[in-house]
Protein backbone atom coordinates (compact mmCIF):
# COMPACT_ATOMS: atom_id res chain seq x y z
CA UNK A 1 0.00 0.00 0.00
CA UNK A 2 1.14 3.59 -1.03
CA UNK A 3 2.20 5.86 1.82
CA UNK A 4 -0.71 8.09 1.83
CA UNK A 5 0.16 10.40 4.85
CA UNK A 6 2.27 12.69 3.31
CA UNK A 7 -0.66 13.52 0.78
CA UNK A 8 -2.95 14.25 3.95
CA UNK A 9 -3.99 17.44 5.37
CA UNK A 10 -4.99 16.42 9.34
CA UNK A 11 -7.74 18.71 9.86
CA UNK A 12 -10.29 20.15 13.23
CA UNK A 13 -12.20 23.04 11.96
CA UNK A 14 -15.11 22.86 14.80
CA UNK A 15 -15.01 26.00 16.44
CA UNK A 16 -15.61 26.02 20.21
CA UNK A 17 -19.15 26.65 20.07
CA UNK A 18 -19.94 24.03 17.09
CA UNK A 19 -18.19 21.45 19.72
CA UNK A 20 -19.84 22.88 22.92
CA UNK A 21 -15.84 22.69 24.44
CA UNK A 22 -13.22 26.20 25.31
CA UNK A 23 -10.94 27.37 23.23
CA UNK A 24 -8.92 26.04 25.59
CA UNK A 25 -10.08 22.65 25.05
CA UNK A 26 -9.55 22.99 21.13
CA UNK A 27 -6.34 24.50 21.43
CA UNK A 28 -5.46 20.90 22.85
CA UNK A 29 -7.54 19.22 20.48
CA UNK A 30 -5.09 21.10 17.90
CA UNK A 31 -1.82 20.01 19.24
CA UNK A 32 -3.26 16.41 19.46
CA UNK A 33 -4.08 17.08 15.87
CA UNK A 34 -0.38 18.35 15.38
CA UNK A 35 1.53 15.54 17.48
CA UNK A 36 -0.05 13.12 15.65
CA UNK A 37 0.87 14.43 12.36
CA UNK A 38 4.28 14.80 13.61
CA UNK A 39 4.13 11.29 14.37
CA UNK A 40 2.78 9.99 11.41
CA UNK A 41 5.03 11.43 8.89
CA UNK A 42 1.53 13.61 8.21
CA UNK A 43 1.90 16.28 5.21
CA UNK A 44 -0.10 18.74 7.36
CA UNK A 45 -2.53 20.46 10.10
CA UNK A 46 -5.36 22.25 8.99
CA UNK A 47 -7.08 24.31 11.52
CA UNK A 48 -8.55 27.96 12.22
CA UNK A 49 -6.79 31.02 12.14
CA UNK A 50 -7.07 31.48 16.13
CA UNK A 51 -4.69 28.60 16.39
CA UNK A 52 -2.20 29.01 13.65
CA UNK A 53 0.37 30.88 15.90
CA UNK A 54 0.31 28.78 18.92
CA UNK A 55 0.63 25.57 16.34
CA UNK A 56 3.43 27.01 14.60
CA UNK A 57 5.21 27.35 17.66
CA UNK A 58 4.12 23.58 19.04
CA UNK A 59 6.14 22.50 15.86
CA UNK A 60 8.80 24.90 15.56
CA UNK A 61 9.42 23.65 19.29
CA UNK A 62 9.35 19.93 18.34
CA UNK A 63 11.77 20.68 15.01
CA UNK A 64 9.49 19.45 12.82
CA UNK A 65 7.92 20.52 9.29
CA UNK A 66 5.12 19.96 9.50
CA UNK A 67 3.25 22.55 7.29
CA UNK A 68 0.49 24.65 8.75
CA UNK A 69 -2.42 25.39 7.12
CA UNK A 70 -5.71 27.35 7.78
CA UNK A 71 -9.13 28.46 6.45
CA UNK A 72 -9.78 31.97 4.77
CA UNK A 73 -13.54 33.18 4.91
CA UNK A 74 -14.40 29.91 6.22
CA UNK A 75 -17.37 28.70 5.51
CA UNK A 76 -20.08 30.43 3.53
CA UNK A 77 -17.47 32.20 1.78
CA UNK A 78 -19.38 35.31 1.37
CA UNK A 79 -17.37 37.78 3.46
CA UNK A 80 -16.10 40.39 1.49
CA UNK A 81 -12.37 40.51 -0.54
CA UNK A 82 -11.34 43.37 2.24
CA UNK A 83 -12.34 41.03 4.98
CA UNK A 84 -10.44 37.92 3.48
CA UNK A 85 -7.41 40.14 2.54
CA UNK A 86 -7.31 41.32 6.18
CA UNK A 87 -7.94 37.41 7.55
CA UNK A 88 -5.55 35.78 5.58
CA UNK A 89 -3.11 38.76 6.30
CA UNK A 90 -3.09 38.16 10.00
CA UNK A 91 -2.60 34.09 9.49
CA UNK A 92 0.44 34.53 7.22
CA UNK A 93 1.50 37.00 9.76
CA UNK A 94 0.87 34.26 12.57
CA UNK A 95 2.92 32.08 10.75
CA UNK A 96 0.48 29.93 7.96
CA UNK A 97 2.15 28.12 5.67
CA UNK A 98 -1.15 27.61 3.30
CA UNK A 99 -4.52 29.36 2.96
CA UNK A 100 -7.55 27.29 2.05
CA UNK A 101 -9.78 30.32 0.82
CA UNK A 102 -13.65 29.74 0.33
CA UNK A 103 -14.39 30.94 -2.98
CA UNK A 104 -17.65 33.46 -2.85
CA UNK A 105 -20.04 30.72 -4.79
CA UNK A 106 -22.95 32.43 -3.54
CA UNK A 107 -21.40 35.50 -6.12
CA UNK A 108 -20.66 32.73 -8.81
CA UNK A 109 -24.17 31.19 -8.76
CA UNK A 110 -25.53 34.76 -9.05
CA UNK A 111 -23.57 35.51 -12.10
CA UNK A 112 -21.16 37.85 -10.80
CA UNK A 113 -18.10 36.60 -12.14
CA UNK A 114 -16.09 39.52 -11.81
CA UNK A 115 -16.86 39.91 -8.45
CA UNK A 116 -14.95 36.02 -8.00
CA UNK A 117 -12.33 36.52 -10.84
CA UNK A 118 -11.03 39.69 -8.19
CA UNK A 119 -11.74 37.88 -5.20
CA UNK A 120 -9.00 35.31 -6.84
CA UNK A 121 -6.65 36.96 -8.20
CA UNK A 122 -6.24 39.73 -4.76
CA UNK A 123 -5.84 36.74 -2.32
CA UNK A 124 -3.71 34.84 -3.95
CA UNK A 125 -1.20 37.34 -5.38
CA UNK A 126 -0.90 38.10 -1.31
CA UNK A 127 -0.19 34.53 -1.18
CA UNK A 128 2.47 34.56 -3.64
CA UNK A 129 4.03 37.90 -2.57
CA UNK A 130 4.51 36.01 1.04
CA UNK A 131 5.32 32.23 -0.66
CA UNK A 132 2.41 30.71 0.89
CA UNK A 133 0.33 28.00 -0.83
CA UNK A 134 -3.19 29.55 -1.95
CA UNK A 135 -6.11 26.63 -2.24
CA UNK A 136 -9.65 27.91 -3.74
CA UNK A 137 -12.56 25.61 -2.22
CA UNK A 138 -15.72 25.98 -4.89
CA UNK A 139 -18.10 23.84 -2.14
CA UNK A 140 -18.98 21.07 -5.32
CA UNK A 141 -22.04 20.06 -2.86
CA UNK A 142 -23.22 23.41 -4.07
CA UNK A 143 -22.45 23.23 -7.63
CA UNK A 144 -23.99 20.81 -10.57
CA UNK A 145 -22.12 19.03 -12.81
CA UNK A 146 -21.50 22.05 -15.54
CA UNK A 147 -20.97 24.51 -12.64
CA UNK A 148 -17.71 22.13 -10.87
CA UNK A 149 -16.48 22.45 -14.39
CA UNK A 150 -17.04 26.23 -15.22
CA UNK A 151 -15.69 27.35 -12.07
CA UNK A 152 -12.87 25.01 -11.83
CA UNK A 153 -11.87 26.02 -15.38
CA UNK A 154 -12.53 29.51 -15.10
CA UNK A 155 -10.20 29.44 -11.68
CA UNK A 156 -7.56 27.47 -14.02
CA UNK A 157 -7.17 30.53 -16.83
CA UNK A 158 -7.11 33.19 -13.95
CA UNK A 159 -4.21 31.66 -12.86
CA UNK A 160 -2.41 31.34 -15.87
CA UNK A 161 -3.47 34.46 -17.01
CA UNK A 162 -2.35 36.52 -14.04
CA UNK A 163 0.43 33.93 -12.32
CA UNK A 164 3.91 32.66 -13.57
CA UNK A 165 4.10 29.24 -14.37
CA UNK A 166 6.49 28.21 -11.35
CA UNK A 167 3.54 29.91 -9.22
CA UNK A 168 0.88 27.61 -10.31
CA UNK A 169 1.85 24.56 -8.36
CA UNK A 170 1.10 26.64 -5.11
CA UNK A 171 -2.63 27.32 -6.60
CA UNK A 172 -4.67 24.39 -5.90
CA UNK A 173 -8.85 23.82 -6.16
CA UNK A 174 -10.41 21.88 -3.63
CA UNK A 175 -13.36 20.67 -3.46
CA UNK A 176 -15.31 20.97 -0.03
CA UNK A 177 -15.54 22.98 3.65
CA UNK A 178 -17.16 19.80 4.92
CA UNK A 179 -19.81 22.13 6.63
CA UNK A 180 -21.62 22.84 3.75
CA UNK A 181 -25.84 21.05 4.36
CA UNK A 182 -26.83 18.99 1.72
CA UNK A 183 -30.23 17.85 0.95
CA UNK A 184 -31.69 13.93 1.03
CA UNK A 185 -28.55 12.65 2.52
CA UNK A 186 -26.06 13.54 -0.43
CA UNK A 187 -22.51 14.14 0.10
CA UNK A 188 -21.42 17.35 1.03
CA UNK A 189 -17.84 16.50 0.38
CA UNK A 190 -15.63 14.68 -2.13
CA UNK A 191 -16.87 12.66 -4.38
CA UNK A 192 -15.00 10.35 -7.07
CA UNK A 193 -17.60 12.09 -9.85
CA UNK A 194 -17.03 15.63 -8.49
CA UNK A 195 -13.68 15.05 -8.19
CA UNK A 196 -12.99 14.03 -11.91
CA UNK A 197 -14.94 16.89 -13.36
CA UNK A 198 -12.26 19.07 -11.09
CA UNK A 199 -9.16 17.22 -12.56
CA UNK A 200 -10.41 17.22 -16.28
CA UNK A 201 -11.15 20.96 -15.59
CA UNK A 202 -7.99 22.38 -13.92
CA UNK A 203 -5.91 22.66 -16.39
CA UNK A 204 -3.00 20.94 -14.60
CA UNK A 205 -3.52 23.31 -11.48
CA UNK A 206 -3.35 21.07 -8.43
CA UNK A 207 -6.48 19.70 -6.89
CA UNK A 208 -7.77 19.01 -3.23
CA UNK A 209 -10.01 16.51 -2.34
CA UNK A 210 -11.84 17.40 1.17
CA UNK A 211 -14.44 15.70 3.32
CA UNK A 212 -15.80 12.08 2.35
CA UNK A 213 -12.51 10.56 1.98
CA UNK A 214 -13.59 7.28 4.31
CA UNK A 215 -11.05 4.61 3.33
CA UNK A 216 -8.02 4.20 2.68
CA UNK A 217 -8.46 2.41 -0.33
CA UNK A 218 -10.62 5.50 -0.99
CA UNK A 219 -7.35 8.09 -0.57
CA UNK A 220 -5.36 5.59 -2.90
CA UNK A 221 -7.79 5.95 -5.27
CA UNK A 222 -8.49 9.73 -5.39
CA UNK A 223 -4.61 10.23 -5.58
CA UNK A 224 -4.05 7.60 -8.49
CA UNK A 225 -6.88 10.02 -10.62
CA UNK A 226 -4.74 12.66 -9.43
CA UNK A 227 -5.56 14.66 -6.41
CA UNK A 228 -2.53 16.24 -5.05
CA UNK A 229 -3.74 16.55 -1.47
CA UNK A 230 -6.61 15.11 0.95
CA UNK A 231 -8.13 16.72 3.30
CA UNK A 232 -9.22 14.90 6.63
CA UNK A 233 -10.76 14.86 10.01
CA UNK A 234 -9.62 10.98 10.45
CA UNK A 235 -5.79 11.17 8.94
CA UNK A 236 -4.66 8.66 11.35
CA UNK A 237 -7.39 6.37 10.85
CA UNK A 238 -6.44 6.36 7.15
CA UNK A 239 -3.19 5.67 7.51
CA UNK A 240 -3.94 3.09 10.19
CA UNK A 241 -5.85 1.15 7.26
CA UNK A 242 -8.92 1.91 9.02
CA UNK A 243 -12.49 3.18 7.77
CA UNK A 244 -12.58 6.78 8.80
CA UNK A 245 -15.17 7.48 11.39
CA UNK A 246 -18.55 10.13 9.46
CA UNK A 247 -16.09 13.12 8.74
CA UNK A 248 -16.49 16.38 11.04
CA UNK A 249 -14.19 18.80 10.31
Amino acid sequence: MMNIAQYLDSTYLKTPEQSGISAEETLQKDKDLTQGAIDNGIFAVMIRPDYVSEIKKYIQERNSDVVVGTVIGFHEGTSSIDEKIAEAEKAIADGADELDFVINYTAYLKGELNLVKDEFIRCTKLCMKHHKVAKWIIEIAALNDEQIANLTKNISNWAKENFSENEWPKIFIKSSTGFFETKDGKPNGATFEGIKIMLDNSGGLPVKAAGGVRTPQDAEKMINMGVKRIGTSSALALINNHQSPQEGY
